[in-house]
């Protein structure tokens, strides 16, 4: 198994596994795509959409090598997250969370995202070290968690995504304008005549 850093498993991948992993990525909403900038709505029917949307979601993010994904980075603008608390536990997938409390004390810590190229930007984010949240799973039965460390940082940067929000917007103006230099598309140089 491979560390996380900035929200990303990193480890070593076989030639197959990455090609697996780039085509996973393909099918993630990248910056600046509009939809990164909308907010979710609200999921109200609890039918077999939300069910086949999660493992749709489950199988993205395991293949892109994430931690956390939300519906709009697959341009589904539904109120649905899920995450991985470790790799080999089983998927938590929160349906119209919400926020009801969080820590006062706040931790800077690295994150990445899927939709900002992978592993290649990486900024600080500081965001409150423990919370609790409401959500309903996928099938609507209500969900109370308490998270601190990893668990909520994911968490977090996952609800971000269903306010249009990302990790760019919550970094300090520096770090902003470097990723912002990563992602701007690069001019192809050819040959001249």
């Amino acid at each position: 198994m491979g560390e996380v850093e900035g929200q990303i498993r990193s480890e070593e991948l076989d030639a197959e596994r990455e090609a697996r992993r780039r085509a996973a990525l393909a099918l993630v909403r990248q910056y600046p795509d509009p939809v990164l900038r909308m907010k979710a709505n609200e999921v109200g029917d609890f039918d077999e959409s939300v069910t086949g949307l999660v493992e749709r979601m489950t199988l993205l993010m395991d293949e892109a090598r994430g931690v956390g994904l939300a519906a709009p980075q697959l341009g589904v603008l539904r109120r649905i997250l899920i995450y991985r608390k470790a790799e080999e536990e089983p998927v938590v997938a929160l349906v119209n969370p919400r926020v009801v409390s969080t820590d006062e004390e706040v931790e800077a810590a690295d994150e990445g995202c899927l939709s900002l190229g992978a592993a290649t930007v990486v900024v600080e984010v500081e965001r409150p070290t423990a919370l609790k949240i409401e959500a309903s799973s996928p099938q609507g039965e209500p969900i109370s968690i308490e998270a601190e460390g990893l668990e909520a940082r994911v968490i977090q940067h996952e609800l971000d995504h269903l306010d249009g929000v990302l990790i760019i917007d919550r970094t300090t103006p520096e770090q902003r304008r470097a990723a912002l230099a990563q992602l701007r598309p690069q001019p192809v140089l050819g040959p001249v005549g």
